[in-house]
């Protein structure tokens, strides 16, 4: 008898079918026995991967923004603990404020219709109300304790009317639109004339101002984006713009629009340009005039300069945060004919593979996607070409996907994808992120293994400590801790084989000795986190086992504080409530401690001795540490809150 060393380093199912090949030429049961042994032993010996994973507290900290967390506004289940929504899309390139007409584009028909107060759930007397929509959203999001991006009209047109198909005939100017106006030039009125032929930009943020307050405020609008995907206007809505828009009518409308934005509130962040994916960002779709601006090396880079330079004339910044769709390119085929791309949601493993793989088209310069890009444009490294663009043209400027998605959301690959992603922003410092599409299934474990891994809204870190891995193709892994306590360190990790489990050997430096982890997880056989066990670690060492295409949260526990002293029972320190407004108050059991009071930039701003409410009325809005030091014996904690 012979069996082939290449039978067994096949996958499992190939090795069951040899089992049944043995089993129908009427082996003995001893011989199949000690066949059925051999191959045992070796799918054990293949069907494990050993990969390292090096942690470093005291290495790479930086904050992770919250607003990395957030949704388009399809998703308002409290479970996913989302952070940030952002209402925006085709709908909203043809939205009149003044009565909640839309119109729908080439998405439907180029029907104008009342699409939007339907979806936002108003009620029929509601309908024509000013703002309606737009009010609906943040209303929903003050109520989530979520930050609001409401997108603006830009391409020169809004719906008139909620009457039907627009005709080719009707294309804008025709009675079927009204003229988008950025600055009034005259008194604004909180009650819009709806019978004249024009929209004003300016006294829809007014009316948003007088109704929620400016964006410092605690319920004010934070952001406005400056229109959706430009590039694409003569495609998705003909009937408003049917010519392709040039790279110098998209600046000036956009230095036009967010002037009239900082104008209405100085204290809002304006996003643009909205751009939705790689051909605009590489030539703007191959515009017109893009040859007047080549030099540049892309479009990104050419809109980023030239609005530093009205931001420079006008005396204020104009562009807050560079605003990027991402709907990944790859695919499962090599023969780019885009019916294998990762986002048409095909869960055939090669495909899942792909998708699972091409998070690294964002930062990995040695990784090649089956893709045009891949083929043409490699290494693309997506996010840091972004960053690199921003740091030459525009310093300072956030960057933002505010549409991104990476298919399958009731599969596995789907939830490994998208959960890589949320680490990828996380580490490289994206300020805003907004999955497209409802979060459902695999997608809301990828959310909830950040944001609610047990049930009870506890979330990963908000400050990034260096990780890595030994096996970039088959893992993922991203650390972090809570503001400036290493006490507790967070690790998600990604399994993204098919067959082999993972034996994680963990490794942590920085100083902090750790004694116990907790782990959460979700895998192929269901989308529900569950708890994975406890495990001991010893001299800052630990390994453990992590199944196929799985993503595990390790929660890592110490017991050491500043001096090597352990922390008893005594020193209890809590902080109530949170967010804060005038006071913050504290609930410990020890009598004689001191604190400090640091910025998110560790720029000290307060500091005090024992007492049980400290008076934070003087500070600004935003992220505090306060740093509690026990009088008794010189121990340490540290608490974050939030000034509102």
């Amino acid at each position: 008898m012979h069996i082939s060393l290449s039978s067994l380093y096949a996958p499992p199912t190939a090795i069951t079918s040899l089992l049944l090949h043995l089993i129908q030429k009427k082996y003995t049961m001893k011989k199949l026995f000690l066949i059925q042994l051999y191959i045992s032993c070796s799918i054990a010996a293949i069907a494990q991967i050993n990969v390292t994973f090096n942690i470093n507290t005291a290495g790479g900290h930086k904050a992770i923004s919250a607003l990395i967390y957030g949704s388009n506004g399809q998703s308002v289940d409290w479970d996913y603990n989302i952070t940030s929504r952002r209402l925006g899309g085709n709908r909203l390139t043809g939205y009149n404020w003044e009565n909640n007409f839309s119109n729908a584009g080439t998405d439907y028909l180029n029907e104008s219709d009342d699409y939007l107060p339907y979806v936002s759930n108003l009620p029929g007397n509601e309908y024509l109300k000013p703002n309606a929509v737009y009010n609906a959203f943040h209303d929903t999001s003050i109520a989530m304790g979520c930050y609001t991006v409401l997108t603006l009209p830009m391409a020169g047109y809004v719906a008139a009317d909620d009457t039907g198909i627009v005709s080719n005939a009707e294309t804008a100017p025709s009675a079927r639109w009204k003229t988008v106006i950025n600055q009034k030039g005259s008194a604004l009125s909180l009650i819009p004339d709806t019978t004249d032929g024009y929209v004003y930009i300016d006294e829809c943020i007014n009316n948003l101002v007088h109704h929620y307050g400016t964006a410092q405020s605690q319920t004010g609008v934070k952001a406005y984006e400056m229109d959706n995907e430009w590039a694409l206007w003569n495609s998705t809505h003909p009937r408003i713009h049917p010519q392709q828009p040039t790279v110098a009518e998209a600046i000036q409308k956009s230095q036009s629009l967010a002037k009239t934005i900082k104008l209405s509130d100085s204290t809002a962040e304006v996003f643009g340009p909205a751009d939705y994916g790689y051909y605009s960002f590489l030539t703007f779709q191959n515009a017109p005039d893009w040859n007047n601006y080549s030099t540049y090396g892309n479009f990104i880079n050419a809109y980023l300069h030239n609005m530093k330079l009205a931001s420079d004339t006008a005396g204020k910044r104009l562009l807050d945060v560079l605003d990027i769709h991402w709907y990944p390119e790859a695919q499962g085929a090599t023969d780019n004919s885009g019916l294998d791309r990762v986002t048409n949601g095909s869960t055939d493993s090669g495909v899942a593979v792909a998708r699972m793989q091409c998070p690294r088209t964002l930062w990995d310069s040695t990784y090649v996607e089956t893709s045009w890009i891949g083929q043409y444009y490699s290494p693309c490294t997506y996010l840091i070409a972004l960053q690199n663009g921003i740091a030459t043209y525009y310093p300072g400027t956030k960057l933002a996907f505010t549409e991104f998605d990476y298919g399958a959301p009731d599969h596995i690959s789907g939830g490994i994808a998208t959960a890589d992603v949320l680490g990828i922003f996380g580490k490289y410092d994206v300020y805003f992120s907004s999955h497209w599409g409802g979060l459902s299934g695999y997608l809301a474990s990828a959310y909830k293994i950040y944001r609610n891994y047990d049930g009870h809204k506890s979330t990963f870190g908000n400050v990034h400590v260096n990780a890595s891995t030994s096996d970039i193709v088959n893992t993922s892994v991203y650390a972090a801790v809570e503001n400036a306590d290493t006490s507790v360190l967070h690790i998600i990790v990604m399994n993204k084989n098919y067959d082999s489990t993972l034996v994680a050997n963990f490794s942590i430096t920085g100083g902090t000795l750790f004694d116990s982890t907790t782990i959460w997880g979700f895998d192929s056989a269901s989308a529900n986190i569950t708890n994975r066990g406890n495990g001991a670690i010893v001299n800052n060492q630990f390994a453990f086992n992590v199944p196929p295409l799985s993503v595990y949260h390790f929660i890592l526990r110490s017991n050491a504080v500043t001096g090597m002293q352990n922390l008893n029972e005594d020193f209890s320190f809590n902080i109530f409530p949170n967010p804060i407004h005038q006071s913050l108050n504290i609930a410990t059991t020890i009598k004689h401690f001191s604190y400090k009071i640091f910025t998110l930039a560790g720029q000290e701003v307060l500091n005090g001795t024992t007492t049980q409410q400290i008076d934070i009325s003087t500070l600004n809005e935003g992220v505090f540490f306060i740093e509690a030091i026990n009088a008794d014996n010189g121990c340490t904690i540290t608490r974050r809150f939030i000034k509102n």
